[in-house]
């Protein structure tokens, strides 16, 4: 299994940037996708996941209103949207596949990881 994250990069606070996460060597319709990120000496934070009984998306209240998951599973990616980007947004963001639709807040929940990709946030 490969989950390929990109779409990382330099961008001023209040812009946007989409990363992208495509997955190979899994049924990917049937894997809740998420979203995480991580800074240096922090546990790695939830931020979005995309569940695939249901299709319900679900945020944390840190990215609720300014960032988006979505799947496409024609192509075996995930996609998340991040819009009105502050300083303490920057961060490694990771995305990862759960074979779960019930549990998916917490990195223990998910089998496989991208290997992150980096967002910087300027003020």
């Amino acid at each position: 299994v490969q989950l390929q994250a990109s779409g990382g990069g330099l961008v001023q606070a209040g812009g946007s940037l989409r990363l992208s996460c495509a997955a190979s060597g899994l049924t990917f319709r049937i894997y809740t996708m998420g979203w995480f990120r991580q800074t240096p000496g922090k546990e790695r934070e939830f931020l979005a996941a995309s569940t695939y009984r249901s299709g319900r998306t679900y945020y944390a209240d840190s990215v609720k209103g300014r960032f988006t998951i979505s799947r496409d599973n024609a192509k075996n990616t995930v996609y998340l949207q991040m819009n009105s980007l502050k300083p303490e947004d920057t961060a490694v963001y990771y995305c990862a596949a759960n074979p779960t639709y019930s549990q998916f807040s917490v990195p223990d929940d998910y089998d496989y990881w991208g290997q992150g990709t980096l967002v910087t946030v300027s003020s």
